[in-house]
């Protein structure tokens, strides 16, 4: 006897040279945000990619999406490793400075990049949360050791690397100034029997979109 079977409804996905497309799009917008700053507009990032404006659109929805696809890119390749090597380091403190090095470096040299992406709503709890989780074992570690103050926090080092960000600037073209503020927050972390104050319970982001929360200062965030 026949049977009669369901009809299977075939899976949408995207096409390779849809995806392929969208890669170029967020790579020349990470490239021009470089190196044109926040006002790249996006028929210049359309050009760059060599495709038209229109594809743009049909990929991102708009210039925000454009640019959340950009950080998301940048942070799963560029950030997210640095902050996950230091949980491969033998001396955890090491660890700590030079994963924070390293991200203040690559921050540094993408400035706008990060500024787009505060605007857009990008950088968001969950962002925040992936940038502070690898850390957290590793200070635990250092904290058991006695190589760290016994009351530092995840979200002091995240503070450390916007504090260091703050004092870059274009003049400094040897990054001088990005060591000497760095080693001088590092220096604070050292094990120390003076207990620092008691950090804000000011929530430093909202939980809809990721921008500081009123009241909360620049220099606090993570």
């Amino acid at each position: 006897m026949r049977t009669t079977g369901v009809r299977r409804v075939p899976e949408h996905r995207p096409r390779a040279d849809a995806l392929r497309n969208s890669d170029r799009i967020v790579r020349a917008a990470i490239t021009a945000l470089r190196e044109s700053g926040v006002a790249v507009p996006l028929e210049e990032i359309a050009r760059r990619a060599g495709v038209g404006i229109a594809t743009v659109y049909r990929r991102f929805g708009d210039r925000d999406g454009v640019i959340r696809a950009c950080f998301e890119t940048y942070f799963t390749e560029e950030v997210e490793p640095l902050a996950l090597a230091a949980r491969e380091a033998a001396d955890p403190r090491q660890g700590l400075a030079e994963a924070l090095d390293a991200v203040i470096g690559t921050l540094a040299a993408h400035r706008s990049l990060l500024t787009a992406a505060r605007e857009a709503g990008a950088f968001t709890v969950a962002v925040a949360e992936r940038f502070a989780e690898p850390f957290g074992e590793v200070l635990d570690d250092a904290r058991r050791r006695g190589l760290v103050r016994a009351d530092l926090l995840v979200r002091d080092l995240a503070a450390i690397v916007v504090m260091v960000l703050a004092t870059v600037h274009r003049a400094d073209l040897d990054g001088a100034d990005q060591r000497r503020y760095l080693a001088l927050l590092l220096d604070g972390i050292r094990p120390s029997a003076e207990p620092l104050p008691a950090p804000s319970a000011t929530r430093l982001f909202r939980e809809d979109d990721g921008r500081p929360a009123p009241g909360a200062g620049e220099g606090a965030r993570g």
